[in-house]
């Protein structure tokens, strides 16, 4: 008992060493040595707001882009249709890329460790119903279903902005707001006509 008593002081001693040592490390780098970018001489500059703000962005998108892909695999679409579509993923595939490239540089799993609903994902029949939508039916539903993806998206980027560090993911966050916001305004004025 004596002995598991001392093992679990050293231990205790060792832990704490560190945690002090770590303090006092040099910046965070990536794969080549280079300082990540971005990150000041700390090299702690990113939360775990930030990381949730990726992990869960990240996924968030790429349903947005499959939503994109789905509709322009249809042939009989309107050209406004066509070009918010063709926006939609020309915006969000780029910011998947640069997501992901802060979750390594953070040293981040690209997955979170639990499971988390995100407010706006489309479920597996919503997105077989957009599938077999056809013409004007398929402009409407896709347009009901992305402005309810793109609330959720400025949710989440909100919720960002009051808890996130990084800069970057505060600029992100801005960005992801403003367009998204104006093209809930187009979305809802196409579903008007």
């Amino acid at each position: 008992m004596k002995k598991n008593k001392t093992t679990l002081m050293l231990s205790t001693a060792v832990v704490a060493g560190t945690l002090v040592l770590a303090g006092c490390s040099a910046p965070a780098t990536v794969p080549g040595g280079n300082t990540t970018a971005g990150q000041q001489a700390s090299g702690n500059e990113h939360n775990g707001a930030d990381a949730m703000f990726a992990q869960t962005m990240i996924p968030h998108h790429e349903q947005a882009v499959l939503m994109s892909e789905i509709m322009l695999e249809k042939s009989n679409l309107s050209p406004e249709a066509v070009k918010l579509v063709t926006d939609i993923k020309n915006a969000q595939a780029p910011e998947i890329k640069l997501m992901e490239s802060w979750l390594e540089g953070w040293g981040e799993s690209r997955e979170m460790g639990h499971s988390m609903a995100m407010d706006g994902m489309l479920g597996e029949e919503d997105l077989k119903a957009l599938t077999s939508a056809q013409g004007a039916a398929a402009e409407e539903l896709f347009l009901n279903q992305m402005i309810g993806h793109h609330l959720g998206a400025t949710k989440m980027a909100e919720e960002a902005l009051k808890n996130g560090k990084d800069p970057r993911v505060l600029e992100l966050s801005r960005k992801i707001i403003a367009d998204q916001n104006a093209e809930i305004a187009h979305m809802r004025d196409m579903l008007k006509k």
